[in-house]
């Protein structure tokens, strides 16, 4: 839609509270953290009778609130309370969410004429202006904000900015139903505090002996293995670039070791997937296409412990990345496993937020029998990778836990928001298999002791 006055002076007061996330350098996250809960205080009770209501959208005078300008202040909260201790990362993603969300908007309803191939609501233009314009941001704010016993390059810093803002553009660019102004600033942020415990050790990961072929066999076997997929019907084309690209850098970063955790969860997925599959098939609740699998579901299942697999590689903390590498397939594998062998094998099924029976299939149901096939799944995952020596034995149980969790999350979430279509199956996906690295990162004092 054309860019009306209204929004205009939405977006510039949007992009001009960014210029507060300067200001944390001298305030530190103590007084950070006030501002930002004052300014939540103050946009939920005070804006709206001051004229604040001239910044509402129609929805938000329909709805009798704008829930866009109450989150963005909870956002800018809950990014000082979770990075407090590298309060540059925090004032980064803020940038990201100021400049490169707000810069965004203006772009793709001035200019921004070619819409991207899954979400018509979003141009081409407009990503791109976020990705620019949020990686300066995040970049300048690095510089700036960092002490002076840490301190980031203008190369390094610009890289993994721009690496975080292309990753956060990705995710705004789903066309999911809640509001991105929590989640997408908090993932980047993660994703960005990943990136940062990289400096100083790609020079080293780049010149280690042996890298050249592992390459080369990442690219061979990935490769063909891509092709045996598709030839079994288990992925389509997309799937096919998807699959190799997330296997292709995980063998990159992790060997053969990483690889095969990579190939054990496509290997349960897959024969979940297709068990009593003319069944699940004539009770519609099969996998579309035959079973066969795309991109998004790719980088939905493997996204994050592919970026686990990159910090395993190149941050201090190799352990802990195996742990959450392993943890984010172990939920994926759960996932799946509870799914499919719910949907075919499941005697009683029940909602799990209120323990009531339901249909099968129905969203965020469990059964005894699904969640026990889960749990297997995810043990046999945790088994191979301390097998593999990404962890000690002490890794396991952690590991089965947190896929627990991490699957126990997408039911209830599923549960609450993808019957109403504010989440789909992949947003789901990827949030459980970020649930369960998240959770198993607790247990790491222990498992490293």
């Amino acid at each position: 839609m054309p860019l009306s006055r209204s929004e205009m002076l939405r977006k510039v007061t949007h992009m001009s509270m960014g210029l507060f996330a300067f200001v944390l350098r001298y305030i530190g996250s103590f007084w950070g953290a006030v501002l930002a809960a004052t300014a939540l205080a103050f946009n939920l009770f005070l804006l709206p009778r001051i004229g604040g209501r001239h910044l509402w959208r129609e929805a938000d005078h329909a709805a009798g609130t704008s829930i866009g300008i109450i989150l963005y202040p909870l956002a800018v909260l809950v990014l000082i309370l979770v990075f407090y201790q590298r309060l540059e990362i925090a004032a980064a993603a803020w940038g990201i969410l100021a400049f490169g969300d707000g810069m965004a908007s203006v772009v793709g309803m001035t200019v921004g004429r070619n819409k991207l191939p899954w979400n018509p609501r979003k141009s081409w233009a407009g990503s791109l202006a976020y990705v620019f314009f949020g990686a300066v941001a995040a970049a300048a704010l690095l510089v700036w904000t960092t002490p002076p016993e840490r301190p980031y390059g203008w190369p390094f810093a610009f890289a993994i900015a721009l690496a975080a803002a292309l990753f956060a553009a990705a995710l705004e660019s789903l066309p999911q139903g809640l509001d991105d102004n929590i989640g997408v600033p908090l993932v980047s942020g993660l994703f960005l505090l990943g990136l940062a415990l990289t400096q100083g050790r790609w020079s080293d990961f780049l010149n280690q002996e042996g890298l050249t072929i592992r390459l080369l066999l990442a690219a061979a076997i990935n490769a063909a293995l891509a092709g045996l997929a598709y030839k079994a019907r288990t992925v389509n084309v997309s799937g096919v670039i998807g699959g190799f690209l997330v296997g292709f850098m995980i063998y990159a970063f992790l060997d053969w070791k990483g690889f095969l955790l990579l190939l054990a969860f496509f290997v349960i997925g897959s024969a979940c997937t297709k068990f009593g599959y003319k069944r699940k098939a004539a009770a519609k609740l099969a996998q579309e296409e035959g079973g066969r699998r795309g991109a998004r579901h790719a980088f939905a299942n493997a996204g994050v412990a592919t970026a686990c697999a990159l910090f395993a590689a190149l941050t201090p903390y190799p352990v802990l990345f195996g742990l959450a590498f392993a943890a984010a397939f172990a939920t994926a594998a759960a996932d799946t496993a509870s799914s499919e062998i719910g949907q075919l094998l499941g005697r009683r099924t029940f909602l799990i937020t209120t323990f009531r029976p339901v249909p099968r299939g129905t969203e965020g149901a469990v059964s005894l029998e699904g969640t026990l096939a889960g749990v297997f799944a995810s043990l046999i995952l945790a088994v191979l990778g301390a097998l593999l020596g990404l962890y000690g034995w002490a890794g396991v149980v952690p590991v089965v836990i947190a896929a627990f969790v991490g699957t126990t999350f997408e039911s209830l979430v599923g549960a609450a928001l993808e019957k109403r279509q504010l989440l789909d199956n992949e947003a789901l996906n990827f949030l459980n298999t970020l649930v369960g690295a998240l959770v198993v990162v607790l247990f790491t004092p222990w498992v490293v002791a």
